[in-house]
């Protein structure tokens, strides 16, 4: 998918669809993370296609959410995908708390913000 205003939509969507799973995965319940490889497993897929469809994000459409560590989340990606066999589950962890609710809140002004196309 080319990057465009339509596209934005599609991956602010998948992002958020994906934020939503982890949350439905751990309900902010860290032992319940901890606890469950599967889960554990689960979140991390997750994380990696919501980071991935991050990159895909228009400048324009990530300029409007200056404070979100877009670079961060780039990189975050990379480790979750190139260093799989390093994965740090106390990482991971702090990636889903506190950071994807901050996350989710921003994408989710981004979607209403976006326009119709």
């Amino acid at each position: 998918m080319k990057p465009s205003l339509e596209a934005d939509k599609v991956y602010l969507a998948h992002m958020l669809e994906c934020a939503g799973r982890i949350d439905e995965y751990v309900g902010g319940d860290e032992a319940r993370f901890r606890a469950s490889r599967l889960i554990q497993d689960a979140v991390v897929r997750n994380l990696q296609t919501l980071a991935e469809s991050s990159q895909r994000l228009t400048d324009v459409i990530k300029a409007s959410e200056p404070d979100i560590p877009w670079r961060a989340i780039s990189g975050f990606r990379n480790i979750l995908v190139y260093d799989y066999l390093a994965i740090d589950v106390d990482a991971v962890w702090l990636v889903v708390d506190p950071e994807l609710p901050r996350l989710r809140a921003a994408l989710e002004r981004m979607e209403k913000r976006s326009p119709v196309v």
